[in-house]
């Protein structure tokens, strides 16, 4: 039998985290958890409270009302991953919007908020055999994984990815709006105070700018099989 092991990805909005810990978590028979996909459920609570919107955010507000925000997943076998719940109502369309991507930085770069989701983080992860893809899940979260993997690929490559994925849905987008939006997410994402995005020094880089979805969970698949040998 082989041992359970921790799988921390992070990497820059857009680069395909999710999509590789989703298969990835199937593959080996791990828990998935979307981190990003809590951030946004906060931050879609945060607009629904207007609390937050392109101009004020009410950091107090939101702070004060941190303890009536309940976060979970639950699995959907129809689509073959966990859904993000926010108070009990499924919101997995609701926090994918332009509307939340722009201001989701700006809730993660909090404190006080990324204290609760770590802690909820932390105890999902504490038996191992977990995928968790996010911003700091190497260098916060689980600084002991026995995997990261930090996944990069160009601003311009990430917007098209982005761009086609918003327009499949049917929304209504440009793909300059979309380029913006990734190049200032990255300079919040990294320069924020509390657990920057930064690659921990035993992470494994991946740049999948010219990477094809198999080549690249090919790679990671045999990183992990490397790792959780036979006891």
């Amino acid at each position: 039998m082989k041992k359970k092991i921790t799988i921390a990805i992070d990497g820059f909005s857009s680069t395909g985290k999710s999509t590789i810990a989703k298969q990835l978590a199937q593959k080996l028979g791990y828990i998935y958890v979307d981190t990003g996909a809590m951030y946004r459920a906060v931050t879609l609570f945060a607009m629904n409270q207007n609390l937050i919107t392109a101009t004020e955010f009410d950091i107090a507000g939101l702070e004060k009302e941190l303890s009536r925000i309940s976060l979970s997943f639950t699995f959907n076998s129809n689509v073959g991953f966990a859904e993000m719940y926010l108070n009990g109502v499924n919101v997995e369309k609701e926090i994918r919007t332009l509307e939340v991507s722009q201001l989701v930085s700006k809730v993660a770069a909090v404190s006080s908020v990324r204290k609760k989701l770590v802690l909820e983080q932390q105890a999902m992860g504490k038996n191992k055999g977990i995928v968790m893809d996010g911003r700091d899940i190497g260098t916060v979260v689980f600084p002991d994984a026995e995997l990261k993997i930090f996944m990069v690929a160009s601003a311009n490559t990430r917007a098209q990815r982005r761009y086609k994925e918003l327009i499949a849905k049917g929304d209504t987008v440009s793909y300059e709006e979309i380029l913006q939006n990734v190049v200032e997410r990255d300079h919040l994402d990294s320069t924020r105070k509390d657990s920057p995005l930064v690659r921990a020094e035993d992470a494994i880089e991946i740049d999948n700018s010219d990477l094809g979805f198999k080549e690249q969970f090919d790679k990671i698949y045999a990183l992990v099989e490397s790792l959780s040998s036979l006891n």
